[in-house]
């Protein structure tokens, strides 16, 4: 766990891009509702407050991503984010990712009991934008829905750098104790000025 003071100053890997996302572009994959997917992301009977206690057993944090059919920057997000092997590499490593999809049918146990699809799950829980990561606490109170229960939210896609110092922000605690949107980022660009070779998030 880090507080603010441990935050400060909290320089993420360089995230070297090379030929990364030529190579993703051919091996993006779309499932039956035209979302692309991944295939480390969590296989669900979509009963949330079973998602999260698997999750934490095997010591993850959730993470529900939001999508939809056609949606331009969630190919940008496995297209490039998800396609950056320290990204990848961390998110494996500490996240378990619930992707739903915000015009789905398919049926959905909310944290608090309640069943409904995924589109109608989205509305409750307030989702407008896609992508859009929701993050969950360790634990659950069965009297609360998602949208009380997340710890943080990102609404809309997120560059590399940012996407990255966000799930940092939730795995190490940061939001207990400070705003995302007090962040600061120094962010050092490619010789050619296309993409992100350092970033160094830090408190103001």
């Amino acid at each position: 766990m880090i507080d603010r003071r441990r935050f400060t100053g909290l320089t993420l890997a360089a995230l070297a891009m090379g030929p990364v996302a030529a190579a993703a572009q051919t091996a993006l994959k779309l499932n039956e509702d035209g979302l692309y997917v991944e295939d480390w992301f969590v296989q669900s009977f979509l009963n949330l407050a079973d998602d999260l206690t698997d999750a934490g057993d095997t010591g993850k944090r959730l993470a529900i991503l939001w999508e939809l059919e056609g949606c331009p920057y969630c190919k940008e997000t496995h297209l490039v984010n998800l396609a950056r092997p320290d990204i990848l590499a961390y998110l494996q490593a500490n996240f378990a990712i619930l992707q739903l999809n915000m015009a789905g049918s398919r049926l959905v146990t909310d944290f608090d009991g309640e069943k409904m699809s995924e589109h109608k799950l989205a509305r409750k829980w307030g989702v407008r934008y896609s992508p859009t990561v929701m993050f969950m606490p360790e634990a659950a109170d069965a009297t609360r829905n998602g949208r009380a229960l997340e710890v943080a939210r990102m609404p809309g896609y997120f560059r590399p750098p940012h996407f990255f110092a966000m799930f940092r922000y939730v795995r190490e605690n940061a939001y207990r104790t400070t705003d995302f949107r007090r962040l600061r980022y120094k962010v050092k660009a490619c010789p050619d000025g296309s993409r992100y070779t350092d970033v160094e998030a830090h408190l103001v």
